[in-house]
């Protein structure tokens, strides 16, 4: 699987709001994830959502949405030409429930793991870019991530189950603390009881 991560901060960089008018807090209410439009667009969304804002999850999220993407490298998802026909898109707001991102050069360490994690995954046709944000919870500001997810296939169906592939290959490896690569993402106090 194709990876990469960058960081926006400052100047006109978007911010993560976590609380906007939208927000469905999957934590405390997870049945609600049915409610989503996005999840009826690409199914997979849903699973991938429960997982996210999970008691063992190390993030919760704010905002997501879905995409048909206008124009499609066929090298930045590791595809052949006539695979890179059609291609479909999801972004998902993270915000860390404990987080450790004091400075940047956190969010750096942890975005290299990740993404080192990913490319080890055998899952062409598809990529994950995660982008490093100011976030902000109510009266806090922290760091963030948005992380999107794009995949292809000759046909719009075809790119729709990749990106299922490719978001499950992505919570699985953001999740998984079972090697001595994992994430860290948590520490003492956070954004969780907000």
């Amino acid at each position: 699987m194709e990876a990469d991560w960058e960081f926006e901060l400052g100047g006109d960089a978007p911010i993560i709001e976590a609380y906007w008018s939208g927000f469905v807090d999957l934590r405390s209410q997870p049945e609600r994830v049915s409610e989503l439009i996005e999840c009826r667009e690409l199914p997979a969304l849903a699973a991938a959502l429960a997982r996210l804002n999970g008691a063992e999850s190390p993030v919760w999220t704010s905002k997501t949405d879905v995409f048909i993407l206008d124009r499609i490298d066929p090298d930045e998802m590791d595809a052949k030409a006539e695979e890179a026909i059609e291609g479909a898109a999801c972004y998902i707001d993270l915000v860390l429930r404990n987080p450790n991102w004091d400075s940047p050069a956190a969010a750096e360490q942890d975005c290299k793991s990740l993404c080192a994690k990913l490319r080890s995954i055998n899952l062409r046709c598809c990529r994950a870019d995660i982008v490093v944000r100011a976030v902000l919870v109510g009266a806090k500001n922290g760091l963030g991530a948005t992380a999107y997810l794009s995949a292809c296939g000759q046909t719009r169906p075809d790119a729709i189950v990749r990106l299922g592939e490719g978001l499950a290959a992505f919570v699985e490896a953001f999740t998984s603390s079972g090697d001595a690569n994992a994430l860290k993402w948590e520490a003492s106090r956070g954004f969780d009881n907000l």
